[in-house]
């Protein structure tokens, strides 16, 4: 939320908070979550929070809490056996979606318009039908991003070729793009960012391969068209952040940035992290592996 303010899920039902910047975290997981791994989290501010456990059937949780963690709310717990959640997203204080792998041949979005309290399934006439095996990443929380109040993006691997999906309705309706970044069971795109509703940036590659060659893929459409960038990164990158004058991308093998939109990279720094978030006032924190989480320690242009 800002250089004081944070919020981290993991894997064990474990939710964490701090309000001083990252010196003391407090442990506030929802009651009877130890079995599930939270993959995606969106904080409204320090009190109010939303987060997303992934897995097959009910193992797809929403949680809310509106007092800092001390106490949850189920807001959202999946019945469908093939639906698997995979990361959510909130275009504004009250309306967010959450996004499922294909469910009989289409990405299944879940839609909430009173701050996550309460969730129900979109139609899904307005979904193009999935590739074989194509899915999303349960990765960094990444897969699913939004920009405004209406205009949202998920991206896909997990088949033969990768696809970046974009709504301007909040998730009723998806038109797909396929994108240059290479795609296989387990590559593709695993984490995106924009600033506005047409500047873009995707990173991914290959989990299976860390050290692999990756793609950046970059638009400036809004998504309509995706280029891959003239330079591109040493290995897999899972995790994002985008401001307006320079972008932040994470991985198991190390963190780079790029001051041209993610035309160009700097390697800056060799640790393992997952996932990046960057808040208005200038801080970015990451966390990965073994519960790491850090806060960059110089500040961006």
């Amino acid at each position: 939320m800002s250089d004081r303010v944070a919020w981290a899920g993991g894997s064990g039902g474990v939710v964490l908070r701090t309000v001083n910047g990252g010196r003391a975290w407090q442990r506030v997981d929802p009651p009877g979550a130890s079995a599930l791994q939270f993959r995606d989290i969106h904080a409204f501010d320090a009190d109010r929070a939303v987060v997303l456990s992934i897995g097959e059937g009910t193992d797809s949780r929403v949680y809310r809490t509106s007092d800092g963690g001390r106490s949850w709310q189920l807001a959202f717990q999946n019945a469908e056996p093939k639906a698997f959640y995979d990361c959510l997203t909130f275009f504004d204080s009250r309306n967010g979606i959450a996004l499922s792998d294909p469910v009989d041949g289409k990405f299944r979005i879940l839609s909430t318009s009173d701050s996550g309290r309460s969730w129900s399934v979109l139609p899904d006439k307005g979904m193009p039908p999935a590739l074989a095996k194509e899915a999303a990443f349960a990765a960094s929380g990444q897969c699913l991003v939004s920009s405004g109040r209406r205009d949202a993006w998920f991206a896909t691997g997990g088949g033969t070729r990768s696809r970046v999906f974009h709504s301007d309705d909040r998730g009723r309706t998806w038109r797909a793009t396929e994108s240059p970044v290479a795609a296989s069971e387990s590559a593709g795109i695993f984490g995106m960012a924009f600033t506005g509703k047409r500047e873009g940036v995707a990173v991914g590659g290959d989990f299976a391969n860390a050290t692999g060659a990756s793609t950046v893929a970059l638009t400036g459409d809004g998504g309509r068209t995706w280029q891959a960038g003239p330079s591109q990164l040493g290995g897999y990158r899972s995790g994002i952040a985008v401001r307006p004058r320079s972008v932040v991308a994470v991985g198991p093998t190390g963190s780079d940035v790029s001051r041209d939109g993610g035309r160009s990279w700097t390697r800056l720094d060799g640790g393992s992290f997952d996932t990046v978030d960057c808040t208005t006032d200038g801080a970015c924190w990451a966390s990965g592996e073994r519960g790491r989480i850090a806060r960059l320690s110089y500040r961006l242009p």
